[in-house]
């Protein structure tokens, strides 16, 4: 169903340019492997590994830079999306979507995107997720999606 879907195909080719666009500049090497799918638990997603050899001795923290936000979380064209995304979410996203992870003294380090997490305050915890959307997204589908994404997390609070 993944592969056959202009939608998903369309929202995943626009995340995968954007990584090789932003990769690009700091790469003397670019690899884009075959596009697969990834199941996990209650959900599926389109996979396109892409891998870098890097031009020059970059710290970790260069390459987090040029990726950060990724389309999957930020949209493009990066100033409009930003913009409408500031004008219709009503909340702050703290650090949802955020690059999380570690670095060590030479520069070297491993990152992922802060997506399907909860901040727990108190007796209250907030959930995250999202979806990609695009113009012909359907508002029920996403919806059930974002649910889906959801579950995990909601089963191991219960």
């Amino acid at each position: 169903m993944l592969f056959d879907s202009d939608k998903v195909q369309r929202e995943h080719g626009l995340v995968a340019e954007s990584i090789r666009n932003q990769l690009e500049p700091l790469a003397r090497e670019l690899t884009i492997a075959d596009q697969s799918v990834r199941k996990l638990a209650t959900i599926q997603h389109l996979r396109t590994p892409i891998e870098a050899e890097l031009d020059a001795d970059h710290h970790v923290l260069e390459l987090v830079e040029a990726l950060h936000p990724t389309p999957a979380v930020g949209g493009v064209p990066p100033s409009t999306a930003w913009e409408t995304i500031r004008e219709t979410e009503d909340f702050d996203r703290g650090w949802y979507a955020a690059p999380i992870g570690w670095f060590d003294g030479d520069g070297d380090g491993e990152f992922a995107v802060g997506i399907r997490s909860g901040l727990a305050r108190g007796d209250e915890i907030s959930l995250f997720a999202g979806n990609g959307i695009v113009a012909d997204s359907d508002p029920d589908d996403e919806w059930d999606e974002v649910q889906l994404k959801l579950r995990s997390i909601l089963d191991e609070l219960r």
